[in-house]
């Protein structure tokens, strides 16, 4: 979790977002992001590392070529990745990635982690503690050889699609729709923002039974619910925590009121959905 930055575009009411949710869940290149993390190390880009090679991103590749005096085509081709330094070089898949690696291939990796549920942290290219716990996370819920490298089988293993989520929710509030499921600046968030006055009751988004009900750093007051399928709901930064560990509760059953408790800035809730540990975006499974 991290601290909550205000949403880019107007708000917008949460069910009129589902009907055009699937659009909402494709994942940039990991190529790009790549490029895009190179680019904020040189200073020359300050947007969100997104794998979306829009007009900010092809700025910056020309910022960098008149820099260096290159051929000014906005295609960050061998020669302007090589002046990007040790972010500019490997190619994923051309080494076996370990803890201290640096470079391209390591800011893909991130990326692609996040997409597939594990986020580790800033994108920056560097594989240190974080992203070598969220690889070991990977591996595990891979079922594959946890050992914290990736290799080829981890890399086959991310060429899978990412996890989807078995059951179908109930919205756990009437609100509107602030930060999304994504890349968000340098990081990802893992969740989506829900934007609702201090004090909305908040639902249950199925049955099951409460996991946890209590502080969490950065979360502030957090109820997490344990469905069937390996599926977890998380309710963070709420103003009041309604229920009692381990006790069971039914779809629309509350569970807290919103708050701004932990890293918050303003009233909200933030709701996530974990299959077995990994983070799929809550509007692919959100039903009214």
């Amino acid at each position: 979790m991290r601290r909550r930055t205000p949403p880019r575009l107007a708000l917008l009411v949460l069910p009129l977002l589902l009907v055009g949710a699937g659009s909402a869940l494709a994942a940039g290149n990991a190529r790009v992001a790549a490029l895009q993390v190179a680019l904020r190390a040189q200073g020359v880009y300050s947007g969100p590392v997104d794998g979306v090679d829009g007009a900010g991103t092809r700025a910056a590749v020309v910022s960098v070529q008149r820099r260096h005096r290159l051929t000014v085509d906005g295609v960050a081709g061998p020669r302007t990745r090589r002046v990007l330094g040790k972010l500019g070089r490997h190619r994923l898949g051309s080494r076996v990635l370990r803890s201290g690696a640096i470079g391209w291939d390591v800011a893909e990796l991130q990326f692609e982690l996040a997409w597939h549920g594990f986020p580790s942290g800033a994108f920056d290219g560097v594989l240190g503690a974080h992203t070598a716990g969220a690889l070991r996370r990977f591996q595990r819920w891979a079922g594959i050889h946890v050992d914290g490298r990736a290799g080829a089988a981890t890399l086959s293993a991310l060429a899978a699609p990412p996890p989807a989520c078995p059951l179908s929710l109930r919205q756990p509030l009437d609100g509107t729709l602030g930060d999304g499921f994504g890349p968000r600046g340098d990081r990802f968030h893992a969740g989506i923002d829900l934007v609702a006055p201090l004090g909305t009751p908040v639902h249950a988004a199925a049955p099951g039974y409460v996991a946890w009900a209590a502080p969490r750093d950065g979360w502030g007051l957090l109820v997490v619910v344990a469905h069937t399928d390996g599926v977890r709901t998380f309710y963070a930064h709420l103003s009041r925590i309604g229920v009692r560990l381990g006790a069971h509760v039914a779809t629309g059953e509350p569970l807290g009121l919103v708050g701004a408790t932990g890293d918050a800035t303003g009233p909200h809730l933030h709701f996530e959905v974990r299959v077995r540990g990994a983070a799929v975006n809550p509007l692919s499974c959100l039903s009214r």
